[in-house]
This record gives structure tokens, C-alpha cells and sequence, in this order.
């Protein structure tokens, strides 16, 4: 396994201050601490060449584990190992094969142009110069750099800056990145530009990929796998799929009818609900696993006249959500069965 996270928490020590001086005073000669738990206990493991999305929702744990795994922060209790390394104990050997973009960060120097600053990661790396050569090529024509090589990073748009950051990260070949809101802000054609070089990077050379982000867009481009954390601790391990089909049973027919009609006047199918958009436009939601869309849709035709129609998929945004709102009490940490946890 390339990560093996076992038992792992993180808790803070925060002091106490009470307002004033005399509180000021307290806290120097007793202070008192809250212990506060960001990460309690969590164990999972990332196969080599795994894209795997660790999502939750803010102060859930995420970007602590991410520090973790970077070697940035320290355990409190539990193991963490990349690659066969302790990540705090031997940062710079873990530091040479990992890459790491966090959203709103920079890593790329401020004042200089882009092309100073990867020529001076390939060195800090001690990159072959024909490699680098060839590693520059290859990224200005996959993330389109060319035209923004020789601008100074302050210059650059959000969208532009993420390229460049993507290709700082990546330009030494490390064997895993950890992408922390990787597409926050940009637009539609950026996300798909940068989500196609990563699948492209993981397809071509076998990176492993931890990507946490708020944009479910980007989990369900990119993974297969998720791990979804509440609370410091892990409440889902298991492939994206299972969501999908334990949570987005349910689709939505949406159509437009020839005539006005009320609510008693149609005949519906067993395990269905409509709901009026308005006299001509009706809202069916079923049950996929007990019936279909063309099943549902032809009950409807046969009774009346329908202009149009169109059918909805249950999309993550929807399922996750429900999750979070307790949808989710039965699902067992790193397989994706069902067993009894309270979210």
C-alpha cells in the first residue's frame, strides 16, 4: 500500500484566557486547556494508482489529515506511513516523492515569472535537464502554459495560478499528490482542463491521488473510491458507487401535458409521488429499484398527452447532503456495507 493510516487522531491543546487582566493573569500562573479533537482515530489505506476523495464538511478533519500525511503536523496518537516512510519523522525523503496543492496556497515565488520558479523547483529537486526539458514541454502543452510562462504569479488570474501551481506540483514526478480544493473559483472550462490532466497523470504514470474538495463535480469526474469524514472520524470507506445505488435510488420524471389537469386526475403507478409544477406541468418521482422510466412515462401517455418530458438523475450534491443530514446510520467504516454508524 502506498498510505497506511492506522489509528490515527490529532488533538489540539488550546489555552483558556478569560477577558481582562486578571484573566491574562490566571492563564499565565493556571492555565486551563480544552482538549479540542480534530482527528480521532481513523484507519484507511490507498493502493498505488488510486485517485481516492476524501470529503466531509468544514472542520470535519480533512485538511489535518492531509497535514499528517504531508508530514507538516504531527500525530497525537496512531501511525501514519507513505511510501513505507514515517512522513514527520523523514520529511525531506518524504517531501522529494509527494507533491501537495492546497487551494488558496501558493508553493511558486510571488514576484518572479512562472518559468523562474518551476526552473528553480527542477534544481531544488535536482531534476536531469533533459528530464526537465521534457517535463516543461509536456505540461505547457497539456495545461496550456504558454502563454502565461513569462508572467509573475502576482499577475495571474485564479484559473491561471492553479495551472501553475499543478504543474509545480507535478513537475518532479512525485509518486503522490494530495490536492486540497484543487478547482475552488475557477470556471467551468479551467475544472475541466485540470480535471482531465490529473486523470491523464494518474492513467499515463500511475500517481496516487487524495483529493479533498467541496465540489462534488470534481469526486465525481475524477474517483471511484471516497472516504467521507464527520467529525474527526471516518463514517464511509468504499467505492462511489455504493452511494449511489444505496442513496440515489430515487429519479425524478419531469412532464408537459397537452391539457390542464388536477391532482385526482391521473392514475398513478404503485410507489410513486407527483407534485404540480403547474396545470400542465407535472412532477413524478419513483423508485428506480422497483420500476422504471419508461414504465412510469407510459402509464402517464396512455392516459393522457404528453408534449414533452424528461427524465433527472439523482446527482452526488443531493445524495451527500442527505448523508449529512442523517440519512446515512447504517454504513460500515472501510468496506461500504451496512453496519450501525451514527452520523
Amino acid at each position: 500500500m502506498v498510505i497506511q493510516v492506522e489509528n490515527l487522531s490529532k488533538i489540539y491543546r488550546i489555552n483558556q484566557k478569560t477577558p481582562g487582566l486578571g484573566g491574562a493573569l490566571k492563564s499565565l500562573f493556571r492555565p486551563q486547556y480544552l482538549d479540542k479533537v480534530a482527528v480521532d482515530g481513523i484507519s484507511f489505506e490507498v493502493g498505488q494508482g488510486e485517485i481516492v476523495g476524501y470529503i466531509g464538511v468544514n472542520g470535519a478533519g480533512k485538511s489535518t489529515t492531509i497535514k499528517m500525511l504531508t508530514g507538516i503536523l504531527a500525530p497525537t496518537t496512531g501511525s501514519v506511513r507513505v511510501l513505507g516512510r514515517d512522513p514527520h519523522q523523514e520529511r525531506v525523503a518524504n517531501a522529494r516523492e509527494i507533491g501537495a496543492v492546497f487551494g488558496q496556497r501558493t508553493q511558486l515565488w510571488w514576484d518572479l515569472a512562472l518559468i523562474e520558479s518551476l526552473n528553480m523547483i527542477g534544481k531544488l529537486y535536482d531534476l536531469p535537464p533533459a528530464h526537465y526539458r521534457d517535463q516543461l514541454a509536456r505540461f505547457t502543452e497539456m495545461l496550456d502554459l504558454g502563454e502565461i510562462l513569462h508572467i509573475p504569479i502576482r499577475n495571474m488570474s485564479l484559473g491561471q495560478k492553479m495551472r501553475a501551481e499543478l504543474a509545480a506540483t507535478l513537475i518532479h514526478d512525485p509518486k503522490v499528490v494530495y490536492l486540497d480544493e484543487p478547482t475552488i473559483g475557477l470556471d467551468l472550462m479551467v475544472k475541466e482542463k485540470i480535471r482531465a490532466f490529473i486523470k491523464q497523470e494518474n492513467r499515463e504514470r500511475g500517481i496516487t491521488v487524495v483529493l479533498t474538495t467541496h465540489d462534488l463535480g470534481d469526486i465525481e469526474e475524477l474517483c471511484q473510491r471516497v472516504i467521507m469524514i464527520d467529525m474527526g472520524k471516518v463514517i464511509y470507506d468504499g467505492a462511489l458507487q455504493t452511494i449511489r445505488d444505496r442513496f440515489g435510488k430515487y429519479r425524478t420524471i419531469t412532464l408537459e401535458l397537452s391539457a390542464m389537469l388536477g391532482t385526482g386526475d391521473l392514475d398513478l403507478l404503485d410507489d410513486t409521488e407527483i407534485e404540480a409544477i403547474d396545470g400542465h406541468k407535472w412532477r413524478i418521482r419513483f423508485d428506480r429499484t422497483r420500476t422504471s422510466a419508461s414504465k412510469v412515462a407510459a402509464h402517464v401517455m396512455n392516459q393522457v398527452d404528453v408534449n414533452d418530458f424528461s427524465l433527472t438523475e439523482p446527482d452526488l450534491t443531493g445524495i451527500v447532503k442527505q448523508i449529512y443530514q442523517g440519512a446515512l446510520n447504517d454504513i460500515k467504516v472501510s468496506t461500504g456495507e451496512l453496519a450501525q454508524v451514527t452520523v
